[in-house]
């Protein structure tokens, strides 16, 4: 082999170094990026799962009537009853979504919203305030463009409690929260024969946790506070937190002993999740 060849061939070899040193960055700098991206990729679904697990989501569904037509004065203590609720819920990090003086279709709309958003770890919170009427015995709210004629026209214009109960339910919120501020005389009792007053019992489905404001079939008046006795009582009681059995059994008392038993409120409870207001976070 002559000189020149040998400088070739050494030439040869230093050229395939570098290509074989160039590859061997290339693959490590790949295999370093695939290696953060699988980390990455864990972070996110270590994150995804921990939250799922150890956290709870909250809704609220906040319905406060207070312009009905056919009534001779407006409820303004059903609208200041579901702002004020809106507010202290929202400070116990519930998600809430309020409706004021809601047509029937407004309440369909508010519901479906509702039903999209639970998931199996939802605690779902339902208020409303207004007019309320049992037909059929379930309990109806009313919308405050409902025309009131006869038993039918509460079952096709009311929004049945029952059933926003049953819907949660069906789509497995963990537990059901429902407080109805509707036990008042209204406008449409002297319409049709078959009329009863109040409300009737509503009945608490799997994890469910239900304060009225009256007993059934029984219906109380308003007084002259910015805010009606139920809800006045329970935005105390909610203020100083604890347990949602607390909050609504306190309330309860309070009432009673207030009124020396003229207004009793009705608890219904079939609730198995230890859920407390005050906490953001968990059940």
């Amino acid at each position: 082999m002559n000189v020149r060849q040998l400088e070739l061939s050494r030439r040869t070899i230093a050229v395939a170094a570098a290509l074989i040193g160039t590859v061997s960055l290339v693959i490590g700098a790949h295999a370093a990026l695939n290696m953060r991206a699988i980390d990455a990729a864990k972070a996110v679904s270590t994150d995804e799962v921990t939250g799922s697990i150890g956290q709870s989501s909250r809704l609220a569904l906040v319905i406060g009537n207070g312009h009905y037509p056919d009534a001779s004065a407006p409820l303004t203590q059903s609208i200041n009853d579901a702002r004020a609720l809106s507010s202290s819920l929202r400070k116990s990090g519930f998600d809430v979504d309020m409706v004021e003086d809601a047509t029937k279709d407004d309440m369909v709309r508010a519901v479906n919203r509702l039903k999209s958003r639970i998931k199996r770890d939802t605690v779902v919170m339902l208020f409303f305030g207004g007019y309320g009427v049992q037909a059929g015995r379930e309990s109806y709210m009313l919308p405050v463009d409902a025309v009131i004629w006869k038993e039918s026209d509460v079952r096709r214009q009311g929004v049945s409690i029952d059933g926003v109960l049953d819907m949660m339910k069906e789509q497995g919120a963990k537990a059901k929260l429902v407080v109805v501020d509707a036990s008042r005389r209204n406008p449409y009792e002297r319409r049709f024969r078959s009329y009863s007053h109040g409300l009737a019992p509503i009945s608490a489905t799997d994890n469910a946790l239900i304060l009225s404001s009256a007993s059934p079939g029984k219906v109380v008046d308003d007084d002259k506070g910015e805010h009606s006795v139920l809800v006045g009582e329970f935005l105390t009681n909610l203020t100083a937190q604890g347990s949602a059995e607390s909050v609504f059994n306190k309330t309860r008392v309070a009432i009673s002993r207030a009124s020396e038993g003229d207004q009793v409120p009705t608890i219904s409870s079939s609730l198995l999740e230890d859920v407390h207001f005050g906490e953001a976070a968990g059940g």
